[in-house]
């Protein structure tokens, strides 16, 4: 079969190329036109569009690029028609893969249409759920709620697993000891705080700074943070100074494992940090805070902003953002982590909630499955 593939982030890169190698498990004549990124194109098949060129966050940054975001869409309609895909798989990305699910329904024949990792439709943008019935053959779920929205939408969707689960489950030094770790790194001989500031320049400007403030008195730690993907080591030492804060790249996983806590930016990583059973709170800094806490209160239609608590349906973790987001309460609450080891317990027994509210490993696999049998 023939797939054409869309994905226009990172994560999206790394979930699309394990689905993309399950396809090839299966389809032994498996090809592959895309956009996405370097994980994708080590798998194999023809990179169209990388997703740096893709990737723009934030009102001000779309609107400013909104040419190259027209030309992208042309480009993907473009290749999609002269490929003539089987499938079109779309990996997240709503605003641009909602357009382009849209414009596949005017094709003669359209090909079959799979929507990998739902839009957080369930958090804003509700009035998404209309385009998605109209323009999505099939929807796999990652979030074991989202089943329960899209039924009261009357819209029947699949829940595959998380594919997070997958890579952890799989993932490389699984068994490395801290000794390991810290000689591999050139790191000193002291318990670890995992700072996560996030992925892109604007969050580590945010973050950075205010967690390197809250965690700098503890001194009988040392700090280390995860460097993002294709980040400048350099720009991190904006925010270090002359403090010696080291930085890993490419070894989250590493990193969080060996981490007695864990400072961490919304998103993935909150998930992760709790499948690897480390005490972490959420901090996330916002412009404008106590509007952004306003906005969040009555427009938003979910209580938290964390994967974790979202997934446990209560509070496992700290939340700290918009009014709340200081550095005097993330001390406080890294002190709890760090210190109080009731509290650290009570949080590693509700992570083990989480962790079976997800299920098993296997989710690119059963994707894989039900889009080669057309399902």
């Amino acid at each position: 079969m023939k797939y054409f593939l869309i994905a226009g982030e990172a994560s999206g890169d790394l979930h699309a190329s394990n689905l993309m190698r399950s396809l090839k498990a299966i389809d032994p004549a498996a090809d592959f036109r895309f956009f996405g990124g370097d994980l994708m194109q080590s798998v194999g098949g023809t990179l169209i569009k990388h997703y740096r060129e893709m990737a723009y966050m934030g009102f001000i940054p779309v609107l400013l690029h909104l040419p190259a975001i027209f030309e992208n869409l042309k480009l993907a309609k473009e290749s999609i028609r002269e490929y003539q895909p089987d499938a079109v798989i779309l990996v997240d990305y709503p605003g641009f893969n909602l357009r382009i699910a849209k414009y596949l329904k005017q094709l003669n024949p359209a090909p079959r249409v799979y929507y990998y990792i739902s839009p957080k439709i369930w958090a804003w943008k509700e009035y998404r759920i209309r385009s998605i019935k109209k323009y999505i053959d099939r929807m796999l779920c990652i979030l074991p709620f989202e089943p329960d929205f899209y039924k009261k939408h009357g819209y029947s969707v699949d829940y595959v697993g998380n594919p997070t689960v997958d890579e952890i489950a799989t993932r490389e030094y699984a068994n490395e000891t801290f000794e390991e770790f810290i000689s591999a790194n050139q790191l000193i001989n002291k318990p670890i705080i995992a700072l996560l500031p996030g992925s892109r320049r604007q969050e580590i400007k945010d973050n950075l700074p205010t967690m390197l403030q809250a965690s700098a008195p503890f001194d009988a730690y040392q700090c280390v943070i995860a460097g993002a993907p294709g980040m400048d080591p350099e720009y991190y030492r904006n925010f270090t100074g002359n403090a010696s804060v080291p930085v890993v790249f490419n070894q989250t996983y590493r990193l969080l494992q060996q981490a007695k806590a864990a400072l961490v930016t919304s998103g993935t990583a909150t998930l992760e940090t709790a499948l690897l059973r480390t005490p972490q709170v959420v901090c996330y800094q916002t412009p404008l805070k106590h509007l952004v806490s306003f906005v969040w209160k009555h427009f938003f239609k979910v209580p938290y902003i964390s994967l974790v608590n979202l997934i446990a349906e209560k509070t496992v973790v700290q939340e700290l953002f918009g009014k709340y987001f200081s550095r005097t309460q993330i001390q406080d609450e890294l002190r709890r982590l760090l210190c109080d080891d009731d509290y650290r317990q009570e949080m590693m027994r509700n992570y083990e909630g989480v962790v079976k509210k997800l299920g098993n490993p296997g989710a690119a696999e059963r994707v894989a499955q039900l889009i080669y049998s057309r399902k």
